[in-house]
């Protein structure tokens, strides 16, 4: 498969020696991590988890790298009738990405999408408490920024995840997903800096095909991951 730039193929692992599938998440981060073992140590670096399923994920990966982790919270908008399919996402910062594709497929009117997405924005809202409680995001301006989920689908949670991040102004933004469908690996990429994603099928049917153990990622979960990474005092915003 050709790559286009700034797509990368992950550092230093021959096509032959990388993972055609992962135990759980913590193996995916795991493996990941020594793949950007070269931001190591570095004290511009920080860990973004897109929850729920990103945090375990990038919890491997941020410890490894000795960096701070936090979450970027995304919603996705499902279509009424079919809430699994994505017509669009939500992020923090009033960013809204729809997938014409299957908007104009569907024909579906702005007023569903609207009350959808206001329904969605009150959850992104409450999980942003949940997740953090009084903990204060940490400001990703300036940073070399690694953006993680545990796969990419449709794509549409994380070019929200994206656009919500570049208005924030990082440095450098690195994608860091363990697997991806071909024509969506292709999409994000130019989106990113970087990206790094050891498995990229076009037989892709849903994230969970290519775990072991694909078990739901709960809120508490997440709470705990967070409060147990070490965050650097001095990098969390006042």
């Amino acid at each position: 498969m050709g790559h286009m730039s700034p797509i990368a193929e992950p550092a230093g692992t021959a096509a032959s020696d990388r993972p055609t599938r992962f135990r759980d998440r913590e193996e995916a981060g795991a493996y990941l991590a020594e793949q950007l073992r070269r931001y190591g140590g570095r004290s511009d670096v920080l860990v973004l988890a897109i929850p729920r399923g990103g945090v375990p994920v990038a919890f491997q990966i941020a410890g490894a790298l000795q960096a701070p982790l936090d979450v970027l919270v995304v919603r996705k908008l499902g279509v009424p009738e079919q809430p699994e399919l994505a017509m669009g996402a939500i992020a923090s910062g009033g960013i809204r990405v729809l997938n014409r594709d299957v908007v104009d497929g569907l024909r579906l009117p702005e007023s569903v999408i609207d009350a959808v997405t206001r329904r969605e924005e009150q959850e992104l809202e409450r999980r942003e408490r949940v997740f953090r409680g009084h903990r204060q995001a940490i400001d990703p301006a300036g940073r070399t920024v690694i953006l993680v989920d545990d796969g990419l689908a449709t794509g549409s949670t994380m070019r929200a995840a994206i656009a919500s991040l570049r208005q924030r102004k990082p440095a450098r933004l690195i994608v860091a997903v363990p697997v991806a469908a071909t024509p969506i690996y292709r999409a994000i990429g130019p989106l990113a800096d970087e990206i790094l994603c050891p498995i990229v099928s076009d037989f892709f049917f849903a994230v969970g095909q290519w775990y072991d153990n694909f078990s739901q990622t709960t809120d508490a979960e997440v709470r705990d991951l967070l409060r147990e990474a070490k965050v650097p005092v001095e990098t969390v915003a006042s």
